[in-house]
């Protein structure tokens, strides 16, 4: 055998390379896969790691959190969020614009978000940077600072200091997005008078309510206008967590004219449905909201057939305060859903019920959405010459997700209680083992994340 350089190795039956399950050696160097040699190896010069027959794959990778550091880190923060994400096999997040103060609007508030991650970072962390009725002045400083793409609300953003957008300043922020070619993920709803308020109003503590005052038309009115400029300015546009799935239909088409558009869902929207959440639990509030279980079914067809691109969290964290757990009021209720440790496990089970493989959960958790953030030569898969992020687990193994696990700051989620299939055994970070059957183990290995000009 040739001479062959590395820190270490890991050898598994079952390693993802390729869309195939391979017995194999993955190698490591100086954070890099350096090589991937068949069936298991033996070195005397670096320890070989030894994974039996779980699945290795690549590190899965979530772009849409929000960390709310600094300036709300009592909320979340980079610690919290990082170690439970590698908790959960996520090697890679990226950090929402708003929920931080300053949200990140500018190339100052930008470095003032940089400033606080540093040496706080158990995982990879990229950011997108947001578009406000007063900042189109400050977007070209904000992509040349680093930032992967740019997110806008078309409703309230429920913080005051990130308000929406109009279609005139969409119209005058697109062309910059278009000129260097990076995403505008849009939250599409569109707020209209609708009956389903009034009778909110009533009942704010039922869910069924709740889940009528922001109906489908919201979201789909939306779509259908962020399909109508990007066709105009030729700017990429990303939908993110799409719940209805009356939208799909339009995404089709709209994909099928060459537009460059792409579609994210997240668990909640393909785990729950409306028909059983209780009245009176205000962890399940999320903007747009979880609905019915025929609407989900739609989401998950679209995910088998590449009209949606990936699966992300919209992890959205609070404290039990901010989500008045005890007055169960979902409309003063903070909307967001705890999850960011949970991820893998919940959509694993949930897609092993409807045929999906671990293959494409592979695609729709990692691969996909490094290409979205612009990684595709450098993370998402096992390739030679790749980042060294990788999830090591085992499918059939289940479990209670249970608080007391929990490592993100406020141990809440509408998931504690649930029998989930998928349990984590192994993260690497930029090839360093860090977090090993429960326990956390050489921190932090994380790295920024700034866009390749």
């Amino acid at each position: 055998m040739k001479n062959l350089a590395a820190d270490f190795g890991l050898h598994s039956s079952k390693i993802l390379i390729e869309s195939e399950f391979c017995d194999a050696t993955i190698l490591i160097k100086d954070g890099i896969i350096s090589d991937i040699i068949s069936g298991k190896i033996a070195s005397p010069d670096f320890l070989i790691e030894e994974a039996g027959d779980l699945i290795v794959m690549p590190g899965i990778i979530d772009s849409h959190v929000h960390i709310n550091e600094p300036g709300r880190t009592e909320w979340e923060g980079f610690e919290t969020i990082t170690k439970a994400a590698i908790a959960g096999g996520i090697t890679t997040l990226v950090d929402m614009p708003l929920n931080a103060s300053p949200v990140t609007t500018s190339a100052e508030a930008f470095q003032q978000k940089l400033d606080a991650a540093m040496g706080k970072l158990y995982c990879n962390c990229g950011f997108w940077g947001g578009i406000v009725p007063d900042n189109i002045d400050k977007l070209e400083e904000l992509i040349d600072a680093g930032v992967l793409g740019i997110k806008a609300f078309l409703t309230h953003s429920g913080i005051d200091d990130f308000p929406n957008v109009t279609i005139s300043d969409l119209k005058k922020g697109m062309p910059i997005l278009a000129k260097h070619n990076i995403p505008l993920l849009a939250h599409a709803e569109i707020d209209e008078v609708h009956p389903g308020i009034a009778v909110f109003e009533k009942n704010p503590t039922n869910y069924k309510a709740y889940l009528g005052s922001r109906p489908k038309t919201w979201e789909d009115k939306a779509v259908r206008l962020m399909i109508d400029l990007c066709r105009e300015f030729n700017s990429p546009v990303h939908i993110v967590h799409l719940s209805s799935g009356d939208s799909i239909e339009q995404i089709k088409a709209a994909r099928a004219e060459g537009l460059p558009l792409t579609v994210e869902t997240c668990p909640q929207y393909l785990y729950f449905c409306a028909e059983e959440i209780p009245n009176c639990n205000t962890l399940f509030k999320c903007a747009p909201p979880i609905r019915e279980r025929e609407n989900n079914e739609k989401l998950w067809k679209a995910l088998k057939d590449g009209t949606i691109d990936f699966i992300v969290t919209d992890h959205s964290p609070a404290s039990p305060e901010l989500k008045k757990i005890e007055s169960c009021n979902l409309k003063e209720a903070w909307g967001g859903i705890a999850s960011i440790q949970f991820s893998l496990p919940v959509v694993w089970t949930a897609a092993k019920k409807r045929g999906f493989s671990i293959n494409e959960i592979a695609e729709l958790m990692s691969k996909n959405i490094a290409k979205f953030i612009g990684f595709k030569n450098s993370k998402g898969q096992i390739k030679k010459g790749f980042d060294a992020d990788l999830t090591v687990w085992d499918p059939e193994q289940k479990f209670i997700a249970a608080k007391e696990s929990i490592h993100y700051r406020h141990k809440i989620s509408p998931y504690v209680g649930e029998e989930l299939f998928g349990v984590i055994r192994q993260t690497y970070v930029n090839g360093k083992k860090v977090f090993e059957n429960g326990n956390f183990i050489s921190l932090p290995q994380g790295k920024i994340l700034l866009r390749k000009h």
